[in-house]
């Protein structure tokens, strides 16, 4: 085993992956994390929410929060149009929207492609990602929503 399967966690297995892009970066996902894709909807706001939190929507009966994912990762707010998508994520048995510029693809890739997030600063937290995958059209940051979203972020988020 090498240090960089070691490193990312994922030697041997094959991973399923959503691809979706936030402005220009790629950025992705278990595919077994999502329940499903939606297209945009507006949101209805919530008073004194959390920066990241859009609103509530209505899915199916069940009111769930819309997170502006870009906004989690400490990007600019996405601009929401057309081609925006809902990501419907479950993270510690809570359901969350997650908005995206655009879903790119679902990809079935090697454990052994997921590389570890290098060190950039001391002061540098690289939780949010799993890792980062190189293919031929570009890097993927793969994003851990476990840790990206702590369990009792999403108590308050549900509260």
């Amino acid at each position: 085993m090498t240090s960089t399967q070691r490193a990312a966690g994922f030697d041997g297995e094959t991973l399923e992956i959503i691809a979706f892009r936030l402005h220009d970066q790629e950025f992705c996902v278990k595919t077994t994390t999502i329940r499903e894709i939606r297209g945009w909807a507006p949101s209805t706001p919530i008073p004194h929410a959390p920066p990241e939190v859009i609103g509530v929507m209505n899915l199916r009966g069940t009111v769930i929060p819309i997170i502006d994912l870009a906004h989690k990762l400490g990007m600019k707010s996405t601009a929401t149009n057309e081609r925006s998508a809902i990501v419907v994520a479950e993270v510690h048995n809570m359901v969350i929207g997650l908005v995206v510029d655009r879903v790119s693809d679902i990809l079935t890739v090697q454990g052994s492609q997921v590389q570890p997030v290098p060190e950039v600063t001391a002061s540098f937290d690289k939780s949010f990602a799993e890792g980062i995958i190189a293919n031929e059209s570009g890097m993927i940051c793969f994003l851990n929503l476990a840790r990206m979203f702590k369990e009792r972020e999403t108590e308050e988020l549900a509260a």
